[in-house]
């Protein structure tokens, strides 16, 4: 009597195919593609809310600055300058003396200053990431904050009308009851606008732009 050995049953095993592979490969792609983009969006959005914060600050250092000061020359006022900006013997931010000094004013890189500048008028020093203010190799000295400007800008506005600019020389004559207006006793409008111009960039971008209204006293 033989005996028939039974035959082993292979089982076939399928293997992935090209096309799948290519496929799976594409979509781990996709994927990590998408990370990467989500993880380079959050990195610019958390850039652009420090600069943001850091801009804000920049303008409220002027604004801080200036909440002491009155709106014209204490002695010569605005009728005998018939114009804003500091007089002959202002040549530093310790000369300013009234917020008219400061229309057309710039602190930082390609500005009438250095800076920025802080409430004190000091140069705000550039800082590391651990604290340490950063110095000129070559002269020692604490470099300024980078890349950061402060421009200033002085309006004489309406009383009445906070959004339409008066000629500095402009008056209100008497009216009635109304004993008229000199044109030192208008409210003024103060901007101060905040520039960065990042590392390796050509150009200077407006981060932030701050605007108050100084009324008569």
């Amino acid at each position: 009597m033989r005996l028939r050995r039974p035959r082993s049953q292979v089982k076939s095993r399928r293997g992935f195919t090209l096309l799948e592979t290519a496929l799976a490969m594409i979509i781990v792609m996709v994927g990590v593609v998408a990370m990467v983009e989500a993880h380079g969006a959050m990195m610019r959005a958390n850039a652009w809310s420090s600069q943001e914060a850091t801009a804000t600050y920049l303008a409220n250092e002027i604004r801080e600055r200036m909440r002491v000061l009155p709106r014209h020359d204490p002695v010569s006022g605005l009728s005998a300058t018939a114009g804003p900006g500091p007089e002959a013997n202002e040549v530093t931010v310790a000369d300013f003396d009234d917020i008219d000094d400061y229309n057309g004013v710039s602190f930082g890189p390609g500005g009438t200053f250095e800076g920025p500048i802080d409430a004190f008028g000091r140069i705000i020093p550039d800082v590391d990431v651990m604290g340490v203010v950063r110095v000129d190799p070559q002269t020692g000295e604490p470099l300024s904050l980078q890349g950061w400007r402060q421009e200033v800008t002085v309006q004489k506005v309406d009383p009445y009308d906070f959004s339409t600019v008066r000629a500095w020389t402009a008056t209100d004559p008497p009216s009635g009851n109304f004993a008229g207006r000199a044109a030192d006793h208008f409210p003024l409008r103060v901007t101060v606008s905040v520039y960065f111009q990042p590392p390796l960039s050509a150009t200077a971008e407006k981060v932030t732009e701050v605007t108050w209204i100084v009324p008569v006293r």
